[in-house]
């Protein structure tokens, strides 16, 4: 059986930022990340359309959802956007900043982000396993036995090792063709670890009903405001910006950014739903004035600046004649009017699920864990990533999180098997 001092399991983006870190914290010590893909790093690849969108300019708590904001910000603190930059630019990968703020390789290529990780690992020493999939993780005197089985004709043989430490960096369940179809949940548990109640896709996109009229404007983009209400009609949540029409629903960042917060309101209350005002900054009374205002002017020239097509939609959906001037709109037309293009009750049927979903909602929660990600029930074990209940909004914040939790966590586990009198690398 072979003896490691670390044992990470799985090696996308957190966990190979969890064994660089603590290889370099404890130079010499044995590093080795396991993961069950022929290829590492699909997702990384995958990610901002093929150009990995690394992280953002400014990256706060209140970006995140799932654990409480003070454990959150003390994990983004001990690695900041400062430090992913200087990390990456370190490695080879100059970054640039995105009007939007989003940062991304100057070549806009995330294979140098990836070839960039696992350059760093080997050369910190780091031994890499796939494709291994950790089958079972056993506690024993001696810190924990791995165990694990390669993919026919893969690199690595079925077997055992033993390490004294292990971080957890399995992700979640999005994406499972990746590799993160949710394994890395069952290894927690079994080693006593607490998950949240619920587990459900994040930045995912909508679905709408067959034959819904928004359907058939797929490919229409434009910017929307997005309410999540309560049943009672309480405002819980707004987001504003890009609204992506599809043939299967509702996509684009302002989506993406809302869903998880539309499901976790619907899981809660059966009357919950979702508000969509086709033209942010214009409320229901301003839109009112504006038709009561119109005159004979056809009142798809008041849903200015839509696209026609989707003015047209807005009306229909209605009933309301785009032709029909506004002086000629009775008081139950307008309303109609007002609540389609300002708070309209989107009919959502659910979300096109972790297939396509970039992050999975729920997890370990970070109150069951130290300020150095290690398991208060389960001392040697550390977790990391998407594993953890913190899921961020769209634009490079959840790879911020892999980068800072994979931080702490390889930190902390090295400092266990660091002598107090050994100093410490990088």
């Amino acid at each position: 059986m072979k003896n490691v001092e670390i044992a990470v399991v799985g090696a996308g983006a957190a966990g190979l930022m969890a064994a660089i870190a603590a290889a370099r914290v404890a130079p010499g010590a044995r590093v080795c990340a396991l993961d069950g893909a022929a290829r590492l790093g699909a997702k990384i690849l995958i990610a901002g359309g093929g150009r990995c969108n690394v992280t953002h300019r400014q990256v706060e708590a209140r970006d995140f959802n799932g654990s409480t904001p003070a454990a959150i910000r003390r994990i983004l603190r001990g690695f900041d956007v400062g430090a992913t930059r200087a990390f990456f630019e370190a490695e080879g990968v100059m970054l640039k900043e995105e009007p939007t703020g989003k940062l991304f390789p100057v070549s806009d290529r995330a294979r140098d982000v990836l070839d960039a990780l696992l350059a760093a690992a080997r050369r910190a020493g780091v031994a890499l396993a796939h494709p291994c999939r950790v089958a079972a993780i056993t506690p024993d005197d001696e810190g924990f036995v791995v165990r694990h089985s390669g993919a026919s004709g893969g690199a690595a043989a079925e077997g055992a090792m033993r390490a004294a430490t292990v971080i957890l960096a399995t992700g979640g369940r999005s994406v499972p063709k990746t590799g993160s179809d949710g394994s890395g949940y069952a290894l927690a548990t079994s080693l006593g670890l607490p998950l949240t109640p619920r587990l459900f896709p994040a930045l995912v996109p909508l679905l709408l009903p067959d034959g819904h009229l928004i359907r058939s404007l797929s490919g229409l983009t434009t910017d929307a405001r997005l309410t999540v209400v309560s049943g009672t009609g309480r405002h819980l949540r707004v987001v504003e910006g890009s609204v992506l029409c599809t043939h299967t629903g509702l996509s684009g960042p302002a989506v993406l950014d809302v869903s998880r917060h539309w499901q976790a309101a619907v899981q809660d209350d059966p009357g919950a739903g979702l508000l969509l005002g086709w033209i942010p900054g214009v409320g229901p009374e301003a839109f009112d004035r504006r038709l009561r205002d119109h005159g004979p002017k056809p009142v798809r020239r008041a849903l200015a600046p839509l696209p026609e097509r989707l003015a047209e939609a807005v009306c229909h959906l209605a009933e309301v004649s785009p032709d029909q001037s506004g002086a000629t709109l009775d008081r139950e037309s307008r309303r109609r009017l007002v609540a389609a293009a300002t708070a309209w009750r989107v009919p959502v049927t659910g979300t096109r699920g972790f297939e396509v979903a970039e992050v999975t909602a729920g997890g370990v929660p970070l109150a069951a864990l130290t300020p150095g990600l290690e398991a208060r029930m389960r001392p040697g074990v550390f977790v990391c990533g998407e594993l953890c209940d913190v899921d961020g909004r769209i634009g490079g914040f959840n790879f911020q999180w892999a980068w800072a939790s994979g931080t702490a966590a390889g930190v902390a586990a090295a400092s266990r098997i660091v002598p107090a009198s050994t100093p410490v690398s990088g």
